[in-house]
């Protein structure tokens, strides 16, 4: 049977298309049925052979919350927020059924992370739907080992990201997508047209300028991202957490 709630939730199509990331929040904490309801909208979700491989940590200590806050770049609503969750890849309860299970190899990490992926944005829709507002945060990645000490994840686990969860404190202007001219294509794959990037770099630049005064477009963002080593720990981690071995 599936999860019944008497909470009042918004109609999907219209909190999808109004998402904006919230990263102020009031003291106003969550009911136990509002993390109820958005923790299984989580487990609701769809999972690759139902390997079901995902654990959420749902962190209240104060000072662990301190250190993680430390970890992810100091964004300050690590620490404020009403609920902060760590997703991550867990592999560990299917050695308990399968000793002989090979989970070394990189395709159980992309599906856990693809699993994650599916799992947090099932809990963001539900919060959102109820009026609540979050925000990711992929910045734990900074320093995963950090983080697996901090919450004292065993071998065959990976934290992949964090999220905030709370009462949105402001109304943030919508970030414009890139058109789906550059995202879809039918049949075969169809290169971005130049004129349309640049026509996105115009739209995003002005969002950036207008929002916070930044001289930024999608491809300077790219180059500040990518043109450089991306975590390069990570692989190594991975590897002493008994994961994308081969």
């Amino acid at each position: 049977m599936s999860y019944q709630t008497k909470l009042t939730s918004a109609a999907t199509l219209p909190t999808i298309y109004g998402h904006c990331s919230i990263r102020k929040f009031t003291q106003e904490a969550l009911t136990q049925e509002q993390r109820e309801a958005i923790l299984e909208a989580g487990r609701a979700a769809s999972s690759s052979s139902f390997m079901q491989c995902i654990h959420i940590i749902r962190v209240t200590d104060a000072e662990k919350r301190a250190a993680l806050c430390e970890v992810a770049a100091n964004q300050k609503y690590v620490r404020t927020a009403a609920e902060f969750w760590v997703f991550c890849i867990d592999y560990t309860k299917h050695r308990q059924v399968c000793p002989e299970a090979q989970l070394d190899w990189t395709e159980a990490l992309i599906i856990g992370a693809v699993d994650a992926g599916i799992m947090g944005q099932n809990c963001l829709l539900a919060a959102e739907s109820l009026g609540l507002g979050g925000v990711y945060i992929g910045s734990l990645r900074n320093d995963t080992a950090k983080v697996r000490d901090i919450l004292q994840l065993p071998e065959l686990t990976a934290p992949l990201f964090g999220l905030c969860l709370g009462h949105p404190d402001q109304r943030p202007m919508y970030r414009p997508r890139m058109p789906l001219t550059t995202l879809v294509s039918e049949n075969t794959f169809r290169p971005m047209d130049q004129a349309a990037l640049a026509a996105y770099d115009q739209q995003l630049a002005a969002y950036y300028q207008q929002r916070s005064g930044l001289d930024l477009n999608w491809s300077k963002a790219v180059a500040n991202n990518f043109a450089q080593p991306v975590r390069p720990h990570i692989l190594p981690f991975l590897h002493q957490q008994g994961l994308a071995k081969r």
